[in-house]
């Protein structure tokens, strides 16, 4: 069938975003961005996907990076192409809902640091929660984009993707996203979809994003162009596929073949690439190098792109790759139970981890995350489907459940924010909305970024670097990942004698862990002075919390009165909250620091009678 050759369709590039977050766990610095980004701003793309998403926390989290020095740089290079950003709606890029201040001043900050174009989503697809985000990006002179999140369930139809979609016009977006977080949208789908989309919408411009989990996104996307779609999200070749976006190269290709123009040119495209191919011999984990190129168990499980690598690293971490197979099984069992919400963050984190607690602990639902709870109980939203009464009840606990858009229980956040953060630890304002949204990040890069020259600790993905490195050359005294094993080596003795194990010799179990001398007396008569009594050992790999976030007290006091079943204290992991349970009821001590990580099994306290 003949073309209009003149007939533009435009390509997003999320090479500086998404690619990389799918790919290599969010590896990429503000360096590597830095030294090609003129090269691609001149490439002709219709926008630069480079903020949002995990890149922000893990700026600070794990690279040691102002998230916000990041997008000003980027702007600074990037003088002709506009610049993209992933907003989770009310959830801003957290995993639950901010008040409505904090929504409105950080879009105001995007835009005024260099954000221009915001594509707002909420992961149950409920538009209250998008409301406010949106009316933020109008106000202050972004491009608002729309979202549909698209999953299949019996509820998700086109007729419903429809009627979001002009409940999302209503609100004055300037363009409608697709996105496919898992590569699942099949062409005939696709064309079905976008085919309704542009009869009930025809002056809104359509763009489609999806992952080549599957391997159907190349197809999908060409059937998507056909029936309407203007814009497709792609990444630069060695950026691409597995559980990226299709490479922006062979697209290129696929639609000019078809008689569509995309203004790339492919010996620019050539050059970008070759630079990301060199770089990626540094910021590839080697884990993500083992990942098979199409999983084709996306189409049952639908994992999105950027979760499946986590899942497989945390199982990986806690020594239980192995049952991966089992999570996966899990996972449609456990999204039908809550209302089969579109797995995309939170509710992939939420539903993610949650299957992973159900095949872990034995028991479907014997241990369930503050963030389920919430979800149950509606603080994120209209769940698609219901849940079934007995089992939210369940679920939620003794947490009331709600109806109402749920930040409009929130009071306004930004001044409280400010008066917990210490005055010299902020640098601008930007830091306050920082804080806001990841509190315990936040303040641990503001503390890092305080200490002088030549006396910061390590940063984390430089040890990570160097621990990776094959010819890496033994150290004198053991790094801190190395005197961590000690730490757990440590701990396991202790859990192993509180079960009233083989005794075990500490000193012996320190030296061969962290391959470092056995401990001296004093530290012999340390650990003999433990505590004894029922340990309370930590479910996940994760960080150890006393309290739900700064300012906040302590679940239990040092050395308190306990019962069996209270919570106690609190392990991050995959950034979700899991309330951790007293064992047995008595004097509980905790043996853990608060804010320090912990592995899986490793006691954080012990109570006594």
């Amino acid at each position: 069938m003949e073309k209009d050759t003149l007939k533009k369709v435009r390509i997003t590039d999320t090479t500086l975003r998404d690619a990389h977050q799918s790919l290599w766990a969010t590896r990429m610095r503000t360096d590597d961005i830095l030294k090609i980004a003129e090269k691609v701003d001149a490439a002709g793309y219709y926008s630069l996907e480079c903020w949002g998403g995990a890149t922000f926390d893990v700026c600070m989290r794990f690279l040691r990076e102002n998230p916000w020095e990041r997008l000003r740089q980027i702007k600074a290079v990037c003088k002709n192409t506009p610049l993209q950003m992933l907003l989770r709606g009310q959830n801003i890029l957290g995993y639950k809902h901010y008040p409505d201040d904090v929504v409105e001043r950080f879009v105001a900050l995007a835009c005024e640091n260099g954000m221009d174009i915001f594509r707002v989503f909420d992961a149950l697809n409920d538009p209250r929660n998008l409301e406010k985000a949106i009316a933020s990006v109008k106000k202050y002179g972004g491009h608002a984009q729309g979202t549909i999140c698209y999953t299949t369930s019996p509820v998700h139809t086109v007729e419903n993707y429809v009627k979001l979609a002009k409940e999302q016009e209503a609100m004055g977006i300037d363009s409608l996203a697709i996105k496919d977080m898992a590569g699942i949208l099949t062409p005939g789908a696709a064309r079905a979809l976008v085919g309704a989309l542009a009869k009930a919408l025809p002056d809104m411009p359509i763009q489609i994003h999806s992952h080549m989990t599957s391997g159907m996104a190349a197809a999908m996307y060409l059937a998507a162009v056909e029936a309407g779609a203007g814009c497709v999200d792609c990444a630069i070749s060695t950026m691409s596929s597995f559980s990226s976006q299709p490479p922006c190269e062979s697209i290129v290709t696929i639609l000019e073949s078809e008689g569509y123009s995309t203004g790339l040119d492919q010996s620019k495209l050539a050059e970008i690439n070759a630079y990301f191919k060199e770089l990626k011999k540094t910021r590839q984990p080697a884990s993500s190098a083992k990942v098979e190129p199409v999983d084709a168990g996306v189409l049952v499980h639908a994992i999105p792109g950027g979760m499946i690598s986590n899942l497989r690293s945390q199982l990986a971490q806690q020594g239980a790759l192995d049952r991966l197979p089992e999570v996966l099984a899990e996972l449609p069992k456990t999204r039908a139970d809550m209302g089969y919400p579109p797995l995309v963050t939170p509710t992939s984190q939420i539903v993610g981890v949650q299957s992973v607690l159900n095949v872990l602990s034995g028991k479907r639902y014997s241990m369930v995350t503050d963030e389920t709870k919430r979800y149950a109980a509606g603080y994120y939203g209209r769940t698609p489907a219901p849940i079934e009464k007995k089992l939210q009840k369940k679920l939620a606990g003794d947490l009331k459940t709600i109806s109402c858009r749920p930040a409009d229980l929130l009071k306004p956040g930004l001044a409280a924010a400010a008066k917990e953060i210490p005055a010299k630890l902020i640098q601008a304002e930007e830091d306050i909305l920082s804080y806001c949204l990841f509190p315990e990040v936040a303040l641990g890069y503001f503390k890092w970024r305080a200490q002088p020259e030549g006396t910061k600790d390590p940063i984390p993905a430089d040890v990570e670097m160097q621990k990776s490195a094959p010819d890496a050359a033994p150290t004198s005294a053991p790094d801190a990942e190395t005197a961590k094993f000690a730490q757990i080596g440590r701990a396991f003795a202790a859990l192993m004698a509180a079960y009233g194990g083989t005794k075990i010799d500490l000193a012996a179990v320190n030296a061969e862990a962290a391959h470092q001398p056995a401990e001296t007396p004093a530290e012999t008569a340390a650990n003999d002075s433990a505590p004894v009594g029922t340990p309370v050992t930590a479910p996940l790999n994760g960080t150890f919390y006393r309290s739900a976030g700064p300012g906040k007290p302590e679940l239990a006091a040092d050395g308190a009165s306990v019962k069996t079943g209270e919570p106690v204290c609190i392990v991050e992991a995959m950034k979700l909250f899991n309330p951790i349970k007293a064992t047995a009821s008595g004097k509980i001590t905790f043996v853990a620091k608060h804010g320090a990580p912990v592995a899986k099994g490793e006691t954080v306290a012990v109570i006594s009678e």
